[in-house]
């Protein structure tokens, strides 16, 4: 059986663009690395990226010696915290930490990893396979949006979802802001370029108090 996330989940990786939607994200299993700084001119960035598809894709030929299943390498997606959160809003990239991950299927097992990794690191020994790792993420209530442009047009989007739409709805912040690349910005236009924005949310307890 072959899957691929981004149609067997279009809740969770096709929102519409005009406003944002709520979604409840189950239990997910990703690959992911971590790092910081400005992705854009980080050298650790690049080779962090290169790492990550190198351990996904030798993941899948795990699973697919194991069981003869097989899946599509789902999408990059992004978990970006810092310290300041206005630093996303005025793109301050250089005060990003970051978690790139990818999503792996119910189907691959612990030992999938540990077997896809070892062969990773024998046949890329020149990039840091060791840094990858196994990360069991439940974000649950969220609101998200597709964003249509380049990344640093997500910013009116953000202050949007900030200073509106969770005042609005009595939510705040309950983990990493995250962003699922639906593009690859090698062959597609910057203002074609498709990614989902993604909040975990909880209620606000500030807000409950003031009514």
């Amino acid at each position: 059986m072959r899957t691929d996330i981004k149609k067997d989940r279009k809740d969770l990786y096709l929102p519409g663009r005009a406003d944002f939607t709520e979604v409840d994200v189950p239990a997910m299993t990703y690959l992911a690395i971590d790092g910081h700084g400005d992705p854009n001119t980080s050298p650790a960035y690049a080779i962090a990226i290169q790492a990550l598809y190198a351990g996904a894709y030798a993941i899948r030929s795990a699973l697919k010696k194991r069981t003869g299943d097989d899946f599509v390498v789902g999408p990059l997606e992004g978990l970006w915290t810092s310290a300041d959160d206005s630093a996303f809003v005025a793109r301050d990239k250089g005060e990003w930490d970051w978690t790139m991950m990818i999503p792996l299927p119910d189907a691959v097992s612990s030992q999938d990893i540990v077997d896809g990794l070892g062969q990773a690191a024998c046949k890329k020994p020149d990039l840091p396979i060791a840094a990858l790792k196994e990360l069991p993420l439940t974000e649950g209530r969220s609101l998200q949006i597709l964003h249509v442009g380049t990344y640093d047009d997500e910013a009116p989007t953000l202050a949007r979802l900030h200073d509106e739409v969770m005042p609005r709805l009595g939510l705040t912040w309950n983990g990493p802001h995250h962003e699922i690349y639906l593009s690859d910005p090698r062959r597609v236009a910057p203002e074609k370029m498709k990614t989902v924005l993604r909040q975990p949310v909880k209620p606000d307890s500030d807000t409950d108090e003031a009514d």
